[in-house]
């Protein structure tokens, strides 16, 4: 099994680049890029986005998961034997985890129905809760990522 560690370990971290990459985008150059638009289109905009890149969350979510469970089972035998910084990550990557889960059934559903019933006062108030739930885990997300690169050396 230590043999696909590597691959492993490679396959985990394209996972995380797509989902905390796309945060990194959508926070950092959509967000800002949509600020010039009028707001039902820039809703619509966010709604179509956010629907496509959700599906690739949803797929980085389950490969992270299989992946970082494999990896370290393979390199460290059970939960007991990881060293400090892999429990880190994986707490951290849990919350992140239940806040997209929260941020997919709650707000991006009611952004979803908001433009379906043309009511951009709604949908407007479910982006704002959108963007605050990804701020939360772009910044948990990059933090996990320093954790991985930086724990093993701490």
């Amino acid at each position: 099994m230590t043999a696909w560690v590597p691959i492993l370990t490679g396959i985990h971290l394209l996972a995380a680049i797509v989902w905390v990459g796309g945060m990194f985008f959508a926070y950092m150059a959509l967000r800002p890029a949509t600020a010039e638009m009028d707001g039902p289109g820039r809703l619509r905009l966010w709604r179509a986005a956010l629907g496509r890149f959700f599906a690739w969350v949803w797929v980085a979510i389950a490969t992270l998961l299989v992946t970082g469970y494999l990896d370290v089972a393979a390199r460290f035998g059970g939960i007991g034997q990881w060293p400090g910084y892999l429990h880190g990550m994986q707490d951290l990557g849990l919350v992140m985890v239940a806040l997209f889960t929260g941020l997919y059934f709650g707000p991006f559903r009611r952004l979803k129905a908001c433009l379906a019933a043309d009511d951009t006062g709604g949908a407007a108030r479910a982006m704002v809760r959108i963007r605050r739930i990804v701020a939360t885990n772009l910044t948990l997300g990059l933090v996990v990522a320093f954790i991985g690169a930086a724990g093993p050396y701490l």
